[in-house]
């Protein structure tokens, strides 16, 4: 009996996958195209918008400080109202920010509107993350986390294309072509948002594609994942220890990730010597193509040896080495070798990290800790760009990469460290304790 519902319990979650999955992704895929953009239009907003090179380091980052502060109270609600409205609510606020940057008149406004931005997307990734935990158990959690940052390739091939050809080939038709790309996206955005209202469903208790039987298979796996887990109090689970252990991990993974995202472009016109156009979006395309691969194959593995904690360790140090190589490098091909190891290790290793918490937690403390979590954590991508500018403004631009990369390795003894005293890997969990 338990082989035949564990079976079926696969074609659930496959039917669940092909009918949610592919709408996250393409909203995951917005998300970091929305947030990275900026990326190919740094030259243009610094030569039209007269913003200097260390303003551009603060407004990318200061999109994060927003976004952490309005993290928790974003999840809650999400847990309260829905995925169905909240998720739709927070597309259709940064799909108009994002629109609105064509209103980029100097470093004020510049700030004003990414801080705006995060503010809009607060409690996307960490909602997402805790609506797929309401359709997966664990042990297909990570394959559909993995999916779910597919957007993260997809959006940085072909947004990369797809922006850098705007770029080239946009006709000025009443605004600059670097404008033409924000109302491109924020207004794809914008519809997407909309769609999204209409066809997702909060709970597998609201979905009506789903009948009396594969509901009740799949709603008494899920309680059985969290049978030995209490769910606490939002004061109670600020205090445990081992969300804050999470926090850290979490700003370490997302420090490596900024660190390179925002700056990936304009490095490889510079190693050309070109201006950030169509040839370099294809260039920049393609350590994201090595990721399309990578994520499935190595989160169904996590996923089958039920050893996330021990994955998470080695995609994080990939990560950390290879952008300490990278630094070193001046050949394009070798550089991008570099970079390609480096993306795979620190978007590979989300997916299967957001499975170490998930296990522990659940309900008000599932998203409250998972708020924390992303808030806190995405904080690094505000320290990125600025710790390396001030680093690389001191010491040459060497040495900024290589700071970032010396951090993640204190992630990597972190996850370590947990490793040892949590036990999450092969199920061996015995109850949420520090």
């Amino acid at each position: 009996m338990e082989a035949l519902q564990t079976k079926e319990l696969q074609l659930i979650c496959k039917k669940i996958s092909w009918r949610i999955l592919p709408l996250i992704v393409l909203m995951f895929c917005l998300s970091m195209l929305d947030r990275t953009n900026i990326s190919f239009v740094k030259t243009h907003i610094e030569i039209d918008a007269g913003i200097s090179a260390t303003a551009y380091a603060l407004g990318a980052g200061i999109f994060f400080i927003g976004y952490a502060l309005f993290e928790i109270p974003s999840n809650l609600l999400l847990h309260k109202l829905g995925a169905k409205l909240w998720l739709s609510r927070i597309m259709i606020s940064w799909g108009l920010v994002t629109m609105a940057m064509i209103f980029i008149q100097g470093e004020q406004s510049f700030y004003i509107l990414r801080f705006l931005l995060g503010v809009a997307e607060a409690g996307f990734s960490p909602g997402v993350i805790l609506y797929l935990s309401y359709f997966f158990p664990a042990i297909y959690r990570s394959k559909a986390y993995g999916i779910y940052q597919m957007g993260v390739p997809i959006a940085l091939v072909f947004g990369s294309i797809v922006s850098g050809a705007i770029l080239d080939y946009m006709p000025e038709i009443y605004f600059k072509n670097w404008q033409w790309m924000f109302i491109i996206q924020g207004g794809f955005t914008i519809i997407v948002g909309i769609f999204c209202f209409v066809y997702l469903d909060s709970h597998p208790k609201n979905a009506k594609w789903l009948n009396v039987n594969e509901k009740q298979i799949l709603l008494s796996h899920l309680e059985f994942d969290n049978h030995k887990v209490q769910d606490y109090s939002i004061k109670e689970t600020f205090v445990k220890l081992v969300v804050w252990k999470f926090v850290f991990v979490y700003f370490c993974i997302q420090l490596s990730v900024y660190g390179v995202l925002f700056y990936l472009p304009s490095k490889i016109a510079e190693i050309l010597q070109l201006n950030v156009g169509f040839k370099v979006g294809l260039l920049n395309a393609l350590p994201w193509i090595f990721v399309f691969f990578a994520l499935p194959l190595l989160t169904s593995l996590a996923d089958k040896m039920r050893s996330w904690n021990l994955y998470a360790i080695f995609l994080l140090l990939l990560a950390s080495v290879s952008m300490i190589a990278s630094a070193f490098v001046s050949n394009l091909a070798l550089f991008l070798f570099f970079m390609s190891l480096a993306a795979i290790g620190f978007i590979v290793i989300q997916p299967i990290f957001w499975n170490l918490p998930t296990q522990v937690l659940k309900g008000k403390s599932a998203a409250t800790a998972i708020g924390l979590i992303g808030s806190l954590g995405n904080l690094g991508g505000f320290v990125a760009p600025n710790l390396k500018a001030y680093i690389e403004k001191l010491y040459g631009t060497q040495l900024g990469l290589i700071v970032l990369a010396l951090i993640a390795l204190l992630g990597v003894l972190m996850l370590i460290h947990v490793k040892m005293t949590l036990k999450l890997d092969k199920g061996q969990y015995n109850g949420f304790k520090d």
